[in-house]
């Protein structure tokens, strides 16, 4: 039987009628194709099931498959794998969504590859359409044919980890490796081909600056200048720069099969190097044994967040692990995230007594990290010891050539050479005296004062809130049966959030069958309660058992559970049974905002969207100014403001949310939130404050005004790509119709929100406005002067 005997699953007739047409089609086809890679043409109506043979269309060698390969036990991805002596997957669609259940096709129809559920859910796996047939290449490439043979879409233009041989990667390319070697959601390195010529590796989530490189090949032939430098990986095996066809550098010039019988990729792998492996099949094309022939880096140590803040990579019988630094413990399972420290700070009352005598410091010799420094001193060695055991910002110190570099916690990208290559190294530690707070001295008679008007006050505060809480107990249990009783648990009544049992939930969501929405940490489903009178969205978190599920629980609960506002989406109750965990709020029966502005077959007028812009800032405003404390939202974005019956927007889903105390402006946090709407503090490794949810408003403000993405691939001219960059073009040129060129606008409304836009993008935090003097711009309240250039132009 042939590879490419796909049959959908009517009757047998039928399916022999589709196997003889099928083969007619192939003879017609293949003299169609192209020479290099001879191919076995898919046509439309055919489909593929995670469970049923079969599960793949092959190549026509059958070295590369694309189609459905198993995660788990019982959920799949959908990519392209060479077959060997292991799944080798060179190429995932939707890396970052939730896996597959057995219960989805993939169906070639209507001239697109879609992934369809049994409740009719669908997505497009490749972005083009009207495709007349399609074919996986020999190369590993999957290609989409029009009806003229000319292609319209190929895996080769959207690498995920990995270039196969006679793949190339474009300028302004990227690979970004997997989250590990059987997991192929997007992880945690880069590697990227600059503008300038150079490729080089960064850790993800970084500014890409020469500071968080850590490999390159050092070819940046074009220097400020634009070109158009681009690696190719050859069917014989080198890796090379090409400037069009001339060779501008050889990264790997071996290989010398030119038999075929050997493919070549080359892959940054989930540990953050870049490898070329080749894979040689026998004369009969069965496979016969894989090869690293080519790596950027000798030892992992040398990637830089291999080992997360304040610990260091070092080797053990050649293999790297991490350390945490002393004074530190891990502060998850996995030792890579890093460590925090395992004392308690003495605090600065006490100047530098108090810190030489519950402070000690450890020497570590060979030791190297890439912080920028608070303060560079010239000095002693002994004195920069002792400086940074007396100062209280000092975390850490490295000495080197008669320079004092002091240093706050957290440390990133910290290793210790294996030579005297590195600095000397001091690091303060808590001693055993280490206070929980700072020390404070009192008198004997100010505490015996002390104690008795604490006991006094104590025994009064008891007996007045017991009166008072039996009081309030009474009155809101009556209320509650009342609410109960009429179905009618509304958004205005402010009640005690409900625990419901998961059997409830799972009647109330029928089984958990219409899911409407995705979270950050899981599906939002659509249920009824109450003998169906009150619609509600119920969230269940998918990762409930792992720590970042649990995390997300409870900051959604501490978060919105204590929030009441016209413009924050209501928490109704929740679900804390076993290891599942369950929210669930009120129903918003419009969806989000990004269905409205990008997907919607009509755009909201323009005054429904400064409306819409005014809901969004007094909602974030409340989360800023108006709580009992701060609280940073983290993932201001318009997939997470959803629109109810009356198109109100409310901001949703505070899994990522981080709380301030009532006194503090600013606290560190590892990056949250989605790349695009990401403030460029959190890249920076500094302190981070509301202001992060400033810039990401201001991205929002724009994407709501122009009804767009920030970022699109699609548009005809590079200029308007990035939508905030083109925005300040026009507002510089004084263009400002070009913008909504479409419709009639009030210009000076316009105008004002444009300005309040960009001062909320500024790179620089101090620069953006607080949300209250937003809104008041965006009201036209009071007057905005003219924005400097956002980023640092």
């Amino acid at each position: 039987m042939l590879p490419f005997s796909f049959v959908p699953r009517p009757s047998p007739l039928m399916a022999s009628i589709s196997f003889v047409f099928f083969l007619l089609l192939i003879s017609f086809s293949t003299g169609r194709a192209q020479a290099p890679n001879q191919s076995i043409n898919i046509t439309t109506g055919f489909s593929l099931h995670p469970t049923i043979d079969p599960t793949s269309w092959l190549s026509p060698s059958g070295r590369f498959a694309f189609g459905f390969y198993p995660k788990n036990l019982n959920d799949f991805e959908v990519g392209i794998w060479l077959v060997g002596d292991k799944r080798i997957v060179v190429w995932t669609a939707f890396r970052d969504d939730p896996p597959l259940t057995s219960n989805v096709n993939l169906n070639f129809i209507k001239g697109k590859i879609l992934w369809r559920t049994e409740q009719g859910q669908e997505k497009s796996i490749a972005g083009a359409t009207a495709a007349a047939y399609a074919s996986m290449l020999d190369s590993g490439n999957f290609v989409l044919y029009d009806k003229d043979s000319k292609i319209i879409w190929q895996s080769f233009d959207h690498p995920t980890d990995t270039i196969l041989g006679g793949q190339t990667l474009f300028n302004r390319g990227r690979l970004v490796s997997s989250l590990t070697e059987s997991d192929h959601s997007t992880g945690r390195f880069n590697l990227e081909m600059q503008l300038d010529g150079n490729l080089v590796l960064y850790p993800a989530n970084t500014a890409n600056t020469p500071g968080d490189a850590y490999w390159s090949t050092g070819t940046d032939f074009c220097g400020n200048s634009k070109c158009q430098l681009v690696l190719y990986l050859n069917n014989t095996g080198p890796l090379s720069i090409l400037n069009g066809t001339s060779l501008k550098h050889s990264v790997y010039d071996g290989g010398s099969d030119n038999t075929g019988n050997t493919i070549y990729r080359a892959t940054l792998d989930s540990d953050g190097n870049f490898r070329l492996y080749s894979h040689a099949y026998d004369d009969r094309g069965n496979f016969n044994v894989s090869n690293s022939v080519w790596k950027a880096l000798r030892g992992l140590c040398e990637v830089k967040s291999f080992c997360g803040f304040t610990s260091y990579c070092t080797y053990d019988d050649g293999k790297p692990y991490c350390v945490c630094l002393p004074g530190t413990n891990n502060f998850s399972s996995e030792r890579s995230l890093g460590c925090e420290r395992n004392f308690s700070e003495a605090g600065c009352r006490g100047g530098k007594e108090i810190n030489a005598a519950f402070y000690s410091i450890e020497t570590m010799e060979n030791m190297q990290w890439e912080d920028h420094p608070y303060a560079v001193t010239s000095m002693s060695e002994e004195e920069c010891k002792t400086s940074c055991l007396e100062e209280c910002n000092c975390g850490a110190a490295l000495f080197d050539s008669q320079k004092c570099r002091k240093h706050t916690l957290p440390l990133i990208y910290v290793r210790r050479s294996d030579a005297s290559q590195g600095s000397t190294a001091f690091l303060k530690i808590g001693t055993s005296k280490s206070p929980k707070k700072p020390l404070v001295v009192v008198r004997k008679t100010t505490m015996v004062e002390i104690l008795l008007m604490t006991f006094g006050l104590t025994v009064f505060s008891v007996v007045s809130l017991t009166i008072s809480g039996l009081f309030i107990f009474k009155s809101r249990v009556l209320r509650y049966k009342r609410l109960l009783e009429n179905g009618n648990v509304g958004p205005a009544e402010e009640i005690t959030l409900r625990l419901f049992s998961y059997n409830e939930l799972k009647r109330a969501t029928n089984g958990f069958k219409e899911e409407i929405g995705k979270g950050s940490f899981g599906a939002v489903y659509k249920g009824a309660l109450y003998k169906a009178k009150r619609l509600v969205a119920v969230k269940r978190l998918e990762k409930a058992g792992i720590e970042d599920g649990e995390r997300e629980f409870r900051a959604e609960m501490r978060a919105i559970g204590r929030t009441h506002h016209r413009n924050l989406v209501r928490l109704l109750g929740y679900c804390a049974e076993g290891s599942k965990r369950l929210l669930v709020y009120e129903y918003m029966s419009n969806g989000s905002l990004a269905d409205l502005l990008f997907r919607a077959p009509m755009r909201p007028n323009w005054n429904e969207r400064v409306r819409i812009a005014q809901d969004v800032a007094r909602g974030i405003l409340y989360l800023h100014e108006e709580c009992e404390a701060p609280i940073i939202h983290c993932d201001i974005k318009p997939h997470n403001i959803l629109m109810d019956e009356f198109w109100t927007a409310k901001i949703s889903d505070f899994g990522l949310a981080k709380f301030l105390m009532p006194d503090q402006t600013r606290t560190f946090t590892g990056v949250r939130g989605t790349r695009g709407y990401l403030a460029p503090e959190w890249q920076k490794n500094i302190p981070i404050s509301v202001k992060a949810d400033v810039y990401s408003y201001g991205i929002v403000l724009f994407e709501i005004l122009c009804c767009r993405r920030n970022i699109e691939l699609g548009i005809s001219s590079d200029d308007e790509m990035i939508l905030s960059d083109w925005i300040y073009q026009c507002f510089l040129a004084g263009e400002l119709e070009k913008i909504v060129k479409w419709e009639e606008v009030d210009k000076t409304t316009l105008e004002n929100m444009i300005k309040a836009g960009l001062w909320c993008i500024q790179d620089e935090p101090a620069l953006r406005p607080s949300m209250k003097s937003v809104l008041l711009m965006l009201e036209g309240i009071t007057d905005v002067s003219v924005p400097p250039c956002p980023t640092a132009c």
